[in-house]
C-alpha cells in the first residue's frame, strides 16, 4: 500500500502530539484550521478541546469540520424524540404549562450536546482512510479503510432540505451499521466527499487532497445514463394493493365499536386511536414516502439511485460490490404483472434492522419489461424468464405439500437461481464469483427421505438455497457451484 504525500500511511500510527504545542491566538479569516491527531489508536490528550492538538505537517490534509448549522438540526430532531418519549400520559398528568417547560428543557440539553459535539468533530482523508475525530473529554478516531466500502449514500431529510445540507452516509465490509455518518456537511460538499471516496476506494484515479487552508473543490457530478424511472401512480396503487390497506377497515371498524362501547371520548382516548390507526399506516405510507420519484441511473461501474420525499437520497452502488439479486412478486400484484427488485450489498444489507437504510433498492414496482432490462445492466446475460430451475423430487411433498411446486433451483450460465413462496413468489439469483461457502444440510426428516438442502452463502449474509433436493443430486450441484464459484474468481485474482 503506497503512502500519500501527507506522511505516515494508514498501517502506522503518526507520533502522539507533544505537550508544548500550541496553535496561534487567532487564525486569518477568522477560518480555524482542522489539525491532525493520531491515528486509530490514539488516546486522550493534555487537556479536552481543540486547542490541545498541534497544527498538521505541512502537506497534509487540514482536518474539515461539519457544517455550523448541524447542532442545529440535531437539536430539532432530539425535539421531535422528546415529544414522542414523553407521551400523552405525560400531558395528562402535568398539565401543558409544565409539558411545555419539559420539552424546553430536554431540547436545550439536547442543543448544547449537539453543540459541544459538533466542536470536537472532524474529518479528513490520510492516503486510503477517511479518518472521522470525535470526542471532547476521551478522544476517539475511527479509520475506515476506503478499499472496503460497499456503498455511500447522500440523504437529506425535511430539516436538511430546508437549509441546503445533506448527510453523508458509508456502509463498509463487515460493519453492522452505518460507518462515519457525516451529518451535516454541504449538498456540495457532500457530492464531492463521495466522488473523491469512491474514487479512491476503487482504484480509478487518485482524487489529490484540497491544499492547506482552502475549502474541497465540488467534483462534477456525471450525468450518468437513465435505466428507469417509477411513476408514482404505480407506487400508491402498489401499496394499496398490501394487507394492510385491505385491512384497515376492519381496523376502523374495530375501534369505532370500542368508543361506542365504552362511551368515552376523551382527549387522551382520542389521541390514542388515532396513534394505533397511524401505525397500522406506518408501513405503506413510508414505502410511499421512501420511494417517491424513484429514479436509478448506471454511472460508469456504480448504480445511483434517487428517491423520496421528505426524505430525499441519493445512493451509489458499485456494480461489482452486489452480492444478490432478489425478485418478489406479491400476491396482490400478479393482476398488473408487476414485482419488486432487491439487491443485497456485502455488509450493509442484511445487517441494517431498517430497511431505510439499506441500498438494496432497484425497483420498488415495476413490470417484467422494466425488470428484465435493470437485471441485465447489473447481471448482464441473465433473463428472468430463461432461468432453468427444477422443483424437488415428489417424495418431498411430505415436507412441503403445497409449496412443493413452487420451490425449485438451477444453474444458469452466470448465476445460481433459487425460487420459493406460495402466495409472495421469490426469486434469488446469486453470481458464482459472489459464492463465499457452500454447505449441504439435512434435517431429521430429510434424512429419513433420503433429502438434503444446498446453501450457497455471500459475504451479505443470506445467498440462496436449493431446499429438499435428493441427496445425490444436492452433492452434485454443491460441487459444481464450488467449481463454477472458483472459475469465476479466476480472472479476479490475476487482474
Amino acid at each position: 500500500m503506497s503512502q500519500g504525500p501527507a506522511g505516515p500511511g494508514p498501517g502506522a500510527p503518526p507520533p502522539h502530539p507533544g505537550d508544548g504545542d500550541r496553535p496561534p491566538a487567532s487564525w486569518p479569516g477568522g477560518a480555524r484550521p482542522t489539525p491532525e491527531v493520531p491515528g486509530p489508536w490514539s488516546r486522550p490528550g493534555p487537556a479536552p478541546g481543540w486547542a490541545a492538538l498541534p497544527p498538521p505537517p505541512a502537506g497534509e490534509e487540514p482536518r474539515q469540520r461539519l457544517h455550523p448549522l448541524s447542532p442545529a438540526l440535531h437539536g430539532a430532531k432530539s425535539l421531535v424524540v422528546v415529544i414522542a418519549g414523553l407521551s400523552w400520559s405525560t400531558l395528562s398528568r402535568v398539565g401543558f404549562g409544565w409539558f411545555a417547560v419539559l420539552v424546553v428543557v430536554f431540547a436545550l440539553g439536547a442543543t448544547v450536546l449537539s453543540v459541544v459535539s459538533w466542536w470536537n468533530t472532524g474529518y479528513h482523508v490520510v492516503g486510503r482512510e477517511l479518518r472521522v475525530h470525535e470526542g471532547l473529554i476521551w478522544r476517539r478516531t475511527r479509520a475506515i479503510p476506503l478499499e472496503r466500502l460497499q456503498a455511500v449514500e447522500v440523504v437529506r431529510p425535511l430539516l436538511a432540505q430546508l437549509t441546503g445540507l445533506a448527510e453523508l452516509r458509508l456502509e463498509v465490509v463487515g460493519g453492522g451499521k452505518t460507518e462515519a455518518p457525516l451529518a451535516y456537511l454541504s449538498v456540495a460538499e457532500a457530492t464531492a466527499l463521495r466522488q473523491r471516496l469512491l474514487a479512491v476506494a476503487g482504484r480509478a484515479r487518485e482524487v489529490a487532497p484540497p491544499a492547506a487552508g482552502e475549502p474541497p473543490t465540488p467534483a462534477p457530478a456525471p450525468a450518468g445514463r437513465r435505466l428507469h424511472t417509477v411513476r408514482n401512480a404505480d407506487l400508491l396503487v402498489s401499496q394499496l394493493l398490501t394487507p394492510q390497506a385491505f385491512l384497515l377497515p376492519f381496523g376502523v371498524a374495530f375501534v369505532v365499536a370500542q368508543f361506542l362501547s365504552a362511551g368515552s371520548w376523551s382527549f387522551i382516548a382520542v389521541a390514542s386511536t388515532l396513534t394505533a390507526m397511524a401505525g397500522v399506516l406506518l408501513q405503506p405510507v413510508r414505502r410511499v414516502l421512501d420511494d417517491w420519484s424513484f429514479r436509478l441511473d448506471r454511472d460508469e461501474d456504480t448504480l445511483r439511485v434517487r428517491n423520496g420525499l421528505l426524505e430525499t437520497r441519493v445512493q451509489t452502488v458499485p456494480l461489482h460490490r452486489v452480492q444478490t439479486v432478489g425478485v418478489t412478486c406479491p400476491l396482490l400484484w400478479r393482476m398488473k404483472g408487476w414485482l419488486r427488485l432487491r439487491l443485497e450489498v456485502a455488509g450493509y444489507s442484511a445487517a441494517e434492522p431498517d430497511d431505510r437504510n439499506r441500498p438494496d433498492r432497484l425497483l420498488p414496482v415495476g413490470d417484467a419489461h422494466a425488470a428484465e432490462l435493470i437485471v441485465a445492466e447489473v447481471l448482464p446475460g441473465v433473463r428472468l424468464d430463461t432461468l432453468p430451475t427444477t422443483p424437488p423430487p415428489r417424495r418431498a411433498r411430505w415436507l412441503r405439500p403445497l409449496t412443493r411446486a413452487a420451490v425449485g433451483a438451477g444453474l444458469a450460465e452466470q448465476v445460481f437461481a433459487a425460487r420459493s413462496g406460495l402466495l409472495t413468489r421469490r426469486l434469488t439469483l446469486v453470481p458464482y464469483a459472489r459464492i463465499q461457502s457452500v454447505r449441504v444440510v439435512q434435517g431429521p426428516a430429510q434424512r429419513r427421505l433420503g433429502l438434503a438442502t444446498v446453501h450457497a452463502d455471500t459475504a451479505g449474509g443470506s445467498g440462496a438455497a436449493a431446499l429438499d433436493r435428493d441427496l445425490a443430486e444436492a452433492w452434485q450441484l454443491a460441487a459444481e457451484l464450488i467449481s463454477r464459484a472458483h472459475a469465476a474468481r479466476r480472472p479476479h485474482r490475476h487482474g
